[in-house]
């Protein structure tokens, strides 16, 4: 039931369609149809044409301006006959089921539909003969194949291999050869194929391949070769070649065919015993750059098989592809040991970094930190990081470190408020063996681990008098000494401290040194709370959401509309640390796929910079109106944004427009610089 449409757009008929059954033919303006007509008054999907009981019948798609068929618009399905002319637009198309009743072979009848001499299809297709004559006859495809006879062994009869000659059948199988070699997957699976190839295309019946080890240097000789695959059709074993066979080719690199060796002993055709276990040899050198890596060696027992010259060219083509696919293997095996080696080093390097590295955050605030780590790291300062707990100090320490000259070196964290006086030193010094009970071992301190690398003290505020002394003289590039040691040890550190108090009210109130205050404050690098940076808070917290859907296998999409307003409104007195904690329990006992409120546990704390922040007077209670209270805050607020009105009314909670009405109410006034 094939059948043709024969496509007219406006004086030429431009092509040929072919209509198989089974298969639904569209027609229409959009792209996604069989038969595309681009025409504004083609609808975009127009008609269809399909096979109904034999028949082939067209159906308009409820199109704008409607399918005609013999100048008669149809209604639902009709059937069509050869010889019909369907008119879509400005397009015409005819329906044939025998494409030579449209285009004669060199006849002028004027029984074909398409003939120049034939005056009904000058009446049909309203234009003259000169346009009709502009088809041109279809190609006609001839043969197809889904894959290649050479790459795809088949059998052949007697006939055809008379008639194919020999160098052709070889030049074949090479091909096929070539192909699947380059397909194993290992050293003995090219071996055994390769064997498998020559004994089909050759006249012999033992043979091996053999190869020098990859570690081995200088000249090979006989008793280097490695044996990787022998086969044998005739003989029990199969007999390894003779020394003198295979220094030849090793040192001349040169393919050897030896016919009639029965009584020549170099090329061992004779076993202990004197039998004889060959009447021919060869042997092909496998090379690569140049240069012999192994050999194949082949013999035959029979004296009606002896191998010819075109014998020794096939095999020595085999050697090269050999060669090739060796060398394939090698560059694999190399590729898979470096991407290994680098998967380790990544692994390595995500465990130092802690997958913690990255600075998440976009505000203002945050991009000056970045900025401060970016001028900073190249230097050997001594940096001291300060702000409120779990905003993310040792995460900028851990930022410095790797944008420094001494990433490749460690980095080395220690908490100063976890410790005694006594453990603290022994942390940060090391100790000797029988320095003190339960000293049972040399211990090595924090800053012998550190060197070259990058030592990080967290809550130094809280080290004691006496270790503050012994810290400022290595932080001058003096030596030290173990604890209950005489050697003195030195070291290459770079130390970055962080502390979320006060460092200079300790100073005036005589808790901390004053000179190793300003021995650390050579750079004061400080972290903004994260209430004073809202945001970055919805930020975050999708980062901590993926972050703990690939940890719980969890698949939470996000947070609903009330879960992000209580996120933005709490004043986060935890920071970061709190966020994540949040997050964390929210990812893992939400029962939906966002968030909400209710799976939000925000606490009742105070954020500890709230009351400096209200208040500004430096003790004691002063009793105020709310009007006044809520003047000094709305102004307190808006100093630490810079005057940023938008971020200013986040904080509050309030429109900005009421923010607009409260500083003219207040009349609160920024300051000239802003």
């Amino acid at each position: 039931m094939i059948a043709y449409l024969i496509i007219r757009e406006g004086s030429k008929w431009t092509d040929v369609f072919r209509l198989v059954e089974g298969q639904n033919v569209t027609i229409g303006r959009a792209p996604t149809n069989q038969i595309v007509i681009k025409d504004d008054r083609c609808s975009r999907y127009h008609a269809e044409i399909f096979l109904s009981q034999g028949v082939w019948t067209i159906r308009d798609l409820d199109s704008r301006n409607g399918t005609t068929v013999e100048d008669s618009p149809i209604r639902g399905d009709q059937a069509l006959t050869p010889g019909n002319i369907i008119r879509v637009a400005n397009t015409q198309l005819a329906f044939v089921n025998d494409l030579s009743t449209a285009f004669p072979a060199g006849s002028s009848s004027s029984n074909h539909l398409f003939d120049s001499n034939a005056d009904v299809d000058q009446t049909i297709a309203g234009y003259d003969s000169e346009h009709v004559l502009d088809i041109a006859e279809p190609t006609n495809i001839t043969h197809r194949r889904q894959q290649t006879r050479f790459l795809k062994p088949e059998i052949q009869d007697a006939k055809e291999s008379s008639v194919v000659p020999r160098v052709g059948r070889a030049a074949a199988r090479l091909c096929q050869l070539a192909f699947e070699l380059a397909q194993q997957a290992d050293v003995i699976a090219v071996a055994n194929l390769a064997l498998e190839g020559l004994f089909e295309s050759t006249q012999v019946d033992s043979g091996a391949v053999l190869l020098i080890p990859r570690t081995f240097k200088g000249p090979a000789t006989e008793k280097d070769l490695e044996l990787i695959s022998s086969r044998t059709d005739k003989l029990p074993v199969y007999h390894r070649i003779s020394r003198f066979l295979a220094n030849t080719v090793l040192r001349e690199g040169e393919a050897v065919l030896a016919r009639n060796v029965t009584d020549d002993s170099r090329f061992g055709s004779r076993d202990s015993k004197g039998d004889i276990h060959a009447t021919s040899v060869l042997a092909a050198p496998i090379r690569q750059n140049g240069k012999v890596i192994g050999l194949i060696h082949l013999y035959s027992t029979d004296t009606g098989r002896i191998p010819d010259p075109e014998d020794l060219e096939f095999t020595l083509a085999v050697a090269e592809n050999v060669a090739l696919a060796l060398k394939n293997l090698e560059r694999q095996q190399e590729l898979t040991e470096t991407i290994s080696q680098s998967m380790v080093e990544i692994d390595e390097l995500r465990q130092r970094l802690g997958a913690e590295s990255n600075i998440v955050g976009s505000s203002p605030l945050i991009l000056d930190v970045q900025k401060q780590v970016a001028r900073v790291a190249p230097s050997r300062a001594t940096i001291l990081i300060t702000g409120e707990s779990g905003v993310g100090k040792e995460l900028v320490a851990r930022a410095v470190h790797f944008a420094s000259t001494r990433k490749k070196g460690p980095f080395v964290c220690l908490n100063c408020a976890a410790l005694s006086e006594s453990l603290l030193e022994s942390e940060l010094f090391g100790h000797e063996k029988g320095a003190f009970t339960g000293a049972t071992d040399r211990k090595v301190g924090k800053f012998e681990a550190a060197h070259r690398g990058t030592l990080m003290l967290d809550e130094i505020g809280e080290m004691s008098e006496a270790i503050q002394a012994k810290f400022l003289r290595v932080l001058e590039g003096h030596p030290f000494e173990r604890v209950g040691g005489n050697d003195a040890v030195q070291v290459d550190v770079r130390v970055i401290a962080a502390t979320n108090r006060d460092l200079e009210k300790e100073v005036e109130r005589g808790r901390f040194r004053r000179d190793l205050f300003f021995r650390l404050r050579v750079v004061e690098v400080n972290v903004p709370p994260l209430r004073k940076r809202p945001e970055d808070i919805l930020e975050l917290a999708s980062y901590f959401v993926q972050k703990y859907n690939a940890e719980t296998g969890r698949k939470i999409l996000g947070f609903t509309q009330s879960a992000i307003d209580d996120l933005q409104k709490y004043r986060w007195p935890g920071n970061v640390r709190e966020l994540k904690n949040v997050i964390e329990r929210a990812v893992v006992l939400a029962q939906s796929e966002r968030i909400s409120s209710e799976d939000l546990a925000l606490s009742n704390l105070t954020a500890s910079g709230d009351t400096a922040e209200l208040n500004a007077t430096k003790s004691g209670y002063e009793p105020l109106s709310l009007a006044d209270l809520e003047k000094r805050h709305i102004g307190a607020t808006l100093r630490a944004t810079g005057w940023n009105k938008s971020r200013t009314a986040g904080i509050l909670g309030i429109e900005r427009s009421t923010l607009d009405r409260k500083i003219r109410r207040y009349h609160i006034q920024p300051p000239a610089e802003a």
